[in-house]
């Protein structure tokens, strides 16, 4: 019995380690199974990134040119300076710390931390675990100097040193420091990504971006290649060169004289914008204040909106041209219309307006001339508000001029309406009323040197591939015609080429030799709800020659202070100055016959 009972225990130690065998091969089988299929993905990409290294071939942003191939905006090749943390010895820490702070004037306690930081925690959302993951990439630097990456990387071999990296790559550089700075606009760098903050960059940054190359390579644990390992390599490309149809030796005249504008009567701000009316194409635009796209250390607000295209004024007198060719292209005057100017104080409505010349009975070009307020909302009068909203509609106000810049205002144009107010039609031909910003006026005055043909406005002629040099051209659009009758072109003209003659109220913007056709404007500035006596915008556009205009000018002055505020003083003189040196350059000579009239 005792044998028996002996042997029946030793078969139940048997089965028990049997069984204790199976679940034991079970376990393993199922561990298996979930490491070899269920997480085979999980598991073979970890493995994977402990010998796979991603090295990315740079490539370049397109860059920005002016009209002539002149360099505007470009990239700078630089180097990032990388660590692998995970492969740099202990023993190297320190050494390689001190040397990297040295060079690239850096705290030593913030690199070292970065080098003996070898994991992160990361959390699964799923399951809400936490696991470590090595740091494989850490950035000591980026857009480092080539002539400071070459010292690191002589230390570096001298000291012997492992787990550092240097990346080729491109700073982005903007060689004329302010020139066109609002205008071309900048970008800033955000995690790895450039990030496209305002301007041309920001318009046409799908074109320009460029797409990295990649290298996936395997790696041996001190981070060499390994000579029989797997390699994929993946193209990158460059991004579209833009080429806008800026002048650069005109925009720099267009820049010196607002400095000069700016130091001369401490305006708020200041504007100009030159136009070929033959194109649109915009040939120099820009404004005070600005900034250094290069140093945005202490860029302020005011200096960094684009203010020409998004900054609305009440033009004044320089409305005054649009709305009388409206009258006189639907016959209902002509230059040689006589109209009663109240000898300088008129009341409509019970609202009073005045002139600063007392004039009587005048023609309509001598209301130019002298630009009579009275005199002109007269005719705004006898135009009615169809006729007067049909011709300021013509000269596109209250539309965008589509430029590439954004974001761009519309203006503030509501047609004239009795029911709404019954004084518009007698201030919206004076230039109240109305709010235009710089370039929707200088579009306008296109159409006036234009022959009444209205262009679109132009600021990029081209896109280019820097690698296949294809080009794809900005398509020049067919003119809006604003006039309907041939003789209405000349009439206008002529009367605003009396502007600035000896005796108009434009003479200061007079140039020698030259028929110089343009309106002064000076408009009270409207602050909390009511017109501001002290405050005034003082402007002045124009084109010349006037019978076959090379440019359109506009110079806008916001609250210029000093002994005047008048378009005619501040503004006209500015006119002047930058036609002159524009017409020296392009080698527009002047008419020998209108220089001896001068001499007269």
């Amino acid at each position: 019995m005792a044998i028996q009972s002996s042997n029946e225990a030793i078969r139940g130690r048997i089965k028990l380690a049997v069984l204790c065998f199976v679940l034991l091969f079970a376990f393993l089988a199922w561990h298996l199974y979930g490491v070899q299929v269920v997480r085979h993905e999980e598991l073979f990409e970890k493995a994977k990134r402990q010998y796979t290294t991603v090295k990315t071939s740079k490539t370049k942003r397109g860059e920005i040119f002016d009209a002539s191939g002149n360099l505007l905006v470009g990239n700078t090749p630089c180097e990032n300076i990388t660590v692998d943390p995970t492969i740099v010895p202990a023993k190297q820490e320190q050494a390689m710390a001190a040397m990297l702070a040295n060079h690239l004037k850096l705290d030593y306690r913030e690199v070292l931390r970065k080098l003996n930081t070898k994991f992160r925690e990361v959390k699964d959302e799923k399951t809400g675990q936490t696991t470590k993951r090595a740091i494989r990439y850490a950035v000591i630097a980026r857009n480092v100097p080539h002539d400071v990456a070459l010292k690191i990387r002589e230390a570096d071999k001298r000291l012997n040193l492992t787990g550092l990296f240097f990346e080729e790559t491109y700073m982005r550089e903007y060689p004329k420091s302010r020139l066109l700075s609002n205008v071309l606009g900048f970008t800033n760098m955000e995690h790895d990504k450039i990030i496209a903050v305002m301007g041309v960059e920001k318009f046409y940054n799908q074109e320009m971006q460029a797409v990295s190359g990649k290298i996936i390579y395997e790696r041996a644990l001190d981070g060499n290649v390994l000579p029989y390992g797997n390699s994929t390599e993946i193209a990158g490309r460059d991004g579209l060169n833009v080429y806008l149809t800026i002048h650069e030796p005109i925009q720099a005249i267009l820049e010196e004289e607002l400095d000069k504008v700016m130091q001369e009567w401490k305006p708020n701000a200041a504007y100009a914008v030159m136009a070929d009316p033959r194109t649109g194409n915009i040939m120099a635009m820009a404004q005070r204040p600005s900034f250094d796209p290069n140093d945005r250390s202490s860029l302020k607000p005011e200096a960094y909106r684009i203010r020409i295209i998004e900054d609305t004024f009440e033009p004044g007198s320089v409305m005054k041209p649009l709305a009388i060719s409206g009258a006189l292209d639907c016959g209902l005057i002509t230059p040689d219309t006589i109209f009663d100017c109240e000898k300088g104080r008129w009341v409509y409505l019970n609202r009073p307006l005045s002139d600063s010349s007392r004039l009587g009975l005048v023609p309509v070009r001598e209301i130019v001339k002298k630009s009579s307020n009275i005199g002109t909302a007269k005719i705004g009068l006898m135009m009615g508000e169809d006729r007067l909203n049909a011709t300021l509609h013509r000269f596109g106000l209250g539309e965008r001029t589509g430029l590439p810049l954004k974001p761009e205002s519309t203006g503030i144009f509501v047609d004239a309406n009795p029911r709404r107010d019954k004084l518009a039609v007698t201030r919206y031909p004076i230039g109240y009323g109305v709010g235009v910003t710089p370039v929707q006026m200088v579009r306008a005055y296109c159409a006036l040197a234009n022959y009444g043909n209205l262009r679109e406005l132009r600021l990029v002629d081209r896109v280019e591939n820097p690698e296949t040099g294809e080009v794809i051209h900005n398509p020049l659009l067919q003119p809006r015609v604003v006039f309907n009758n041939p003789n209405t072109w000349h009439q206008i003209v002529d009367m605003m080429v009396g502007v600035t003659a000896k005796d108009g109220t434009g003479r200061r913007a007079g140039i020698p030799g030259y028929r110089v056709a343009g309106k002064s404007g000076t408009s009270r500035k409207f602050v909390n709800g009511r017109y501001d006596s002290g405050k005034y915008y003082a402007s002045f556009t124009g084109f010349v020659p006037a019978d076959d205009a090379a440019f359109v000018l506009m110079v806008v002055v916001d609250e210029p202070h000093g002994s005047s505020y008048f378009g005619g003083t501040v503004s006209a003189p500015v006119f002047k100055a930058i036609a002159e040196r524009t017409l020296r350059y392009l080698d527009i000579k002047p008419d020998p016959a209108l220089l001896e009239e001068t001499k007269k």
